[in-house]
């Protein structure tokens, strides 16, 4: 696969997934304009979630049974609508509903995920997923800045037509690269279809594991995440809000710095690059939890935990990838259900904690959802040694 296709799948990840995260920072914005109440305006986020996981079960399968290229193709063409019409919303009810297809659609990142895997040589099939999977990580970390600063230059608006107008460039860009690949499983029918992403939690065990070790920690890069912004903006540090999303280039180099991960899943040592990174995903807590203290270590910390979340799931889905070539696509779909509910968790519950507890509070949660995190791992060792025997 060359280099540059791989580069492309990344970027192209990259902006698919930040179209879900450009509302973050935009609330107040759209608040004030549609005059909706800050206490229903954050069911927005909620739906844009709530449609992403429909999308997973749903769409992200279909790569197993249709031709992908036009499924991509296709989806990043809707998508592209989908932009313009909350870009151009003139009610609420129109907003949420162009929010809901942006989420139903952004799922494109994961069938061009698994398309990557079925492009690339065996040999380097784990590097070319971390690539990809780094871009993925990255459009999430820069979503807020990017909203930030184009909301700044030209209203919150021209975030989703700038998107729309790139996404277009990516659709001509795609057209050209992807190979025109038909699917060997066009016998099944879309329930069955479906129904075999659960078959394939029954009889893949090194799927099992690998999703729940994504749950949590996925689980734990969402109670960094979600969290992070209370501590920073309130005395004694009352950053401003650029300062504070200056956080998230850390955590860029962090998943830059994963994507080697992949190297060492093909050349076999998934394993041990998996308890390395719970490790240091344990430690990355304690460097966090100073945040008063010092934001040199917060720094460090944060690049840790994202170096060690990006490495264990680019291992993850290198592995997973590795079981069945004919449905890498519902493999991906089954794994990443578990992907959103860990996120979902970990920003409920941090937000919660932190109200009650403290800082200290959501970095002892994240300690013991890390610690958590390895003793699954330490358990499930022999097991999964033994499958990739």
């Amino acid at each position: 696969m060359p280099r540059y296709v791989t580069l492309l799948f990344a970027v192209v990840c990259g902006m698919s997934v930040a179209n879900i995260y450009f509302a973050q920072p935009l609330l107040d914005n759209l608040s004030r304009e549609f005059a909706i109440d800050y206490s229903i305006i954050g069911i927005l986020i909620t739906i844009t979630q709530i449609f992403y996981a429909l999308g997973l079960l749903l769409l992200v399968p279909l790569g197993d049974l249709l031709n992908q290229r036009r499924l991509i193709i296709g989806q990043i063409s809707f998508s592209l609508i989908a932009l313009v019409i909350v870009g151009t919303a003139s009610s609420s009810t129109v907003l949420f509903a162009g929010m809901a297809l942006v989420g139903l659609l952004a799922v494109v990142t994961q069938t061009l995920v698994a398309f990557a895997a079925t492009m690339a040589a065996p040999a380097e099939r784990g590097r070319v997923v971390g690539i990809v999977t780094s871009g993925i990580v990255i459009g999430i970390l820069l979503a807020r800045t990017i909203s930030g600063i184009l909301t700044d230059l030209a209203g919150w608006r021209s975030v989703y037509l700038v998107s729309a107008a790139l996404m277009l460039l990516m659709v001509c860009a795609l057209f050209r690269v992807l190979p025109n690949v038909e699917r060997g499983v066009k016998s099944l029918s879309y329930p069955h279809l479906i129904r075999s992403v659960f078959l394939l939690f029954s009889q893949e065990r090194i799927l099992r594991i690998r999703s729940i070790l994504a749950l949590l920690i996925f689980a734990d890069f969402s109670i960094l995440w979600t969290s992070l912004v209370l501590p920073l903006s309130a005395s004694p540090l009352s950053l401003s809000h650029t300062a504070i999303g200056a956080f998230g280039l850390a955590g860029v180099a962090g998943a830059l710095a994963a994507a080697r991960a992949g190297k060492l899943a093909d050349r076999g040592y998934g394993q041990r690059t998996t308890g390395l990174a719970l490790i240091l995903l344990l430690i990355s807590w304690l460097l966090i939890s100073y945040i008063e203290q010092s934001l040199f270590a917060l720094v460090i910390g944060i690049v840790l935990l994202d170096l060690a979340v990006q490495a264990v799931h680019v291992t993850n889905q290198s592995m997973i990838f590795a079981l069945r070539a004919e449905a890498r696509s519902r493999l991906t779909a089954g794994y990443m259900v578990f992907y959103s509910i860990g996120s979902a968790t970990g920003s409920i519950t941090s937000t919660h904690i932190y109200a009650h507890y403290g800082w200290d509070g959501v970095c002892l949660l994240g300690a013991v959802v890390s610690a958590l995190a390895l003793l699954f791992w330490a358990m499930t060792s022999r097991a999964t040694a033994a499958v990739l025997k």
